[in-house]
């Protein structure tokens, strides 16, 4: 066969961003707006073959289909398996279409789970199982105590999600609380799960706790392959669901999942269904709380982002222990670097996120 070179394609660089949406285009493929490494395989100046990594998820994967079967898959995955080794990485991840498992379990791709039109697997050091098992011996977990679980943003930590865990707390011997740990927030993550720390420290039957790489989040969720918005969040939410009761509830021993009831966010709201639909099958009750409101008005972490946003911190903190944030006024101070004098900060690392 004759040689083939992988090319990297420079990101900022409109026009040959567009040879690749347009090569993806013909296999009814977008390229992700989160990529941050792509290459190419090129025959006579053409496209032949192409990929992309967004941090450590493989997407927009394509070969031309008289090239299957020669060898280019293993090329693309092998120089990006390359890239994330010399950025320190040694996990990754591949969402696709199922009819593509074959050719990734063919080059050590393991299974995680599959729905109607989505596939997710994983290579690397280590795998889903040996993740939940760690977890179990770091946070001294018992296998044999039923335990109810609650996965949060926290973006940032507010009376609101106080209030459904202390509901669960007061019903249950072992409650933990799973923050969603990608970094897509106004809050870093860092910063969201301290408060959380620090806001639920008087509970003891509450452990806090990262929610890791297979907690999926929305803003991470690959949307290259699916076409249509309600497809995408229907594929996000089942595929998510179906991870936690298959691994963390069956590992874990959690039997309970409690959730706050959304009047507001529709991706939330259908995240919510997908949860009472898909969690009762690996046997685990879904308990629904309604939302905590202030003066007639229910609380919300976007209402407090939005608050942020539009400059009214001094307004922020004097609802702090009736609306806001769940936590001592200096914690807040300390862990978000939110005062009067950064509004435009917060407000340009909003817009980004």
């Amino acid at each position: 066969m004759y040689e083939l070179n992988v090319e990297r394609i420079n990101l900022k660089d409109e026009n040959e961003v567009k040879k690749v949406k347009d090569f993806l285009q013909t296999f009814e493929l977008l390229l992700d707006d989160d990529v941050d490494y792509t290459i190419v395989i090129k025959q006579n100046e053409e496209i032949i073959a192409t990929c992309s990594k967004s941090k450590n998820v493989f997407k927009c994967f394509a070969v031309s289909d008289d090239l299957r079967g020669e060898g280019i898959s293993d090329i693309l995955m092998g120089t990006l398996s390359d890239r994330l080794f010399e950025e320190g990485i040694y996990h990754s991840f591949i969402f696709t279409k199922i009819k593509n498992t074959s050719i990734f379990t063919s080059l050590g791709y393991k299974l995680i789970h599959q729905i109607e039109n989505v596939v997710l697997l994983e290579s690397g050091i280590y795998d889903i199982k040996k993740y939940l098992s760690d977890m179990q011996k770091a946070y001294n977990l018992d296998p044999f105590t039923e335990k109810t679980a609650i996965v949060m943003n926290c973006n940032p930590f507010t009376l609101g999600h106080m209030y459904l865990i202390e509901e669960a707390a007061s019903e249950d011997k072992e409650v933990l609380v799973f923050i969603v740990e990608d970094d897509e927030s106004l809050f870093p993550f860092i910063y969201r799960y301290a408060m959380v720390k620090e806001g639920v420290s008087h509970l003891h039957n509450v452990r806090v706790i990262k929610g890791g790489e297979y907690i999926i989040s929305q803003a991470t969720f690959p949307s290259y392959f699916l076409r249509k918005e309600d497809e995408i969040l229907k594929a996000y939410t089942i595929l998510d669901a179906s991870i936690f009761g298959k691994y963390f509830c069956k590992t874990l021993n959690i039997t309970k999942r409690f959730i706050g009831e959304e009047p507001y966010c529709k991706v939330t709201r259908a995240y919510n269904d997908a949860l009472k639909e898909i969690l009762p099958i690996y046997g685990v009750e879904v308990i629904e709380i309604k939302r905590k409101a202030f003066m007639e008005d229910v609380i919300s972490a976007s209402k407090v982002r939005k608050l942020i946003v539009e400059g009214e911190i001094p307004k922020l903190l004097k609802k702090i222990r009736g609306y806001g944030i769940a936590c001592e006024l200096e914690m807040l101070q300390a862990t978000s670097g939110i005062n009067t004098h950064n509004h435009k900060r917060w407000h340009r690392q909003f817009k980004k996120g």
